[in-house]
């Protein structure tokens, strides 16, 4: 069975099943429409009736055609995404699972490990190095920098990364070396925030404020090279002076840590004796007008008490002088242990010594 330019290996208007829409009408039930069909697939089998080399050749030449269709079916995996190419042109990324394209050479996959984080490290090499490895060695000519008042620091950092799940074809097509790219980014752009700090706050207060903004400048510079990387985070392994004055920078910050030491404890004293002492100022406040207003009362009360006094003098001066007389004697004599006996009198009383007031007291009796 040959193939013809007008239809394949059916007649000209007719298809698998009959005559087309503009022909006859379709076979009335299902068995002609399966007899019909068993029919041609006999006629192209091997086997079949006619039993000529052309039709073995057509039924491998299909069966080769699906498996090779078939080949385009591939899996990726839940941590990456799938990216087709159709002739070497990308077409298109696919998600997790089962998935389609093109099979070689039209189309290939190139899967992309989209979650998987990856670590570059700058001026130091192994991965399960201790901070004090790290700070004895090292690469020195990517960890010594210049900060921006001339001095030198040995800073030792690793960035974490991985590909950007929203831009994986960048960072498949536009970057050769994704690795070296990230590590020549990271130090150039660490070189550029230390020189903009002083040495004193690298090793001090400003390493805090170092990491954020790396990252941040990182991401920036990846971003207009167009390379998919997305940056995690950047991590400052250690950050020291120069081996040869290392022990020298390290007594300057323990001298200024003893500084802030003595001025917290300093704020803490000044914090705690200054609220006694406004507190002690304002008792004393309180206490001297309390003290003012009690005399400025006892001085009127006595002011009125004098008036009344003269008022009563001035209607009987003898016996308000008589009164005053004995009530100044009473108060002045009240508290004395003595008698005073008349003894010009008519009649002289006789006299009597209290004998109780002269026997002694045991110590510790009530008065």
């Amino acid at each position: 069975m040959s193939w013809s330019n007008q239809g394949g290996p059916w007649r000209s208007g007719q298809g698998p099943w009959g005559p087309g829409p503009s022909g006859s009408q379709p076979p009335r039930d299902l068995e002609e429409m399966l007899r019909r069909l068993q029919g041609l697939f006999r006629g192209v089998a091997p086997g079949g009736g006619g039993g000529s080399s052309a039709r073995w050749v057509i039924f491998g030449g299909l069966v080769v055609v699906l498996l090779w269709f078939a080949w385009g079916f591939y899996t990726v995996q839940p941590n990456e995404i799938g990216i087709n190419l159709v002739f070497g042109r990308y077409t298109g990324k696919t998600a997790a699972g089962l998935n389609y394209n093109w099979p070689s050479p039209i189309g290939s996959v190139i899967k992309a490990p989209v979650w998987v984080q990856q670590i570059t490290y700058v001026g130091y090499r192994g991965e399960n190095e201790e901070p004090e490895d790290i700070s004895r060695a090292g690469a020195p000519e990517e960890s010594l920098m210049l900060t921006g008042d001339t001095n030198i620091v040995d800073v030792k950092f690793r960035v974490i990364w991985q590909i950007d799940p929203a831009k994986p074809e960048d960072f498949v097509f536009n970057i050769r070396r994704p690795e070296e790219t990230v590590k020549a980014v990271a130090e150039s752009v660490m070189r550029e925030v230390v020189g903009l700090k002083t040495i004193d706050g690298i090793l001090t207060s400003d390493r805090k404020v170092i990491e954020p903004d790396v990252l941040t400048r990182m991401q920036y510079v990846l971003n207009s090279y167009r390379a998919g990387v997305l940056i995690r985070q950047v991590q400052l392994q250690s950050v020291d002076a120069p081996a040869q004055v290392i022990s020298a920078y390290r007594d300057v910050t323990a001298a200024q840590q003893d500084q802030q030491r003595l001025v917290n404890e300093a704020d803490t004293y000044a914090n705690r004796v200054v609220p006694e002492a406004d507190g002690s100022a304002a008792r004393i406040v309180l206490e001297a007008k309390a003290y003012r207003e009690q005399t400025v009362a006892e001085a009127k009360g006595q002011t009125s008490r004098f008036n009344q006094v003269y008022e009563q003098y001035k209607n009987a001066p003898g016996v308000t002088r008589e009164r005053m007389y004995l009530e100044t004697m009473e108060r002045v004599l009240g508290a004395m242990q003595k008698t005073i006996l008349d003894v010009n009198g008519a009649s002289a009383p006789v006299p009597y010594i209290a004998l109780d007031a002269l026997q002694p007291k045991p110590a510790g009796a009530a008065k």
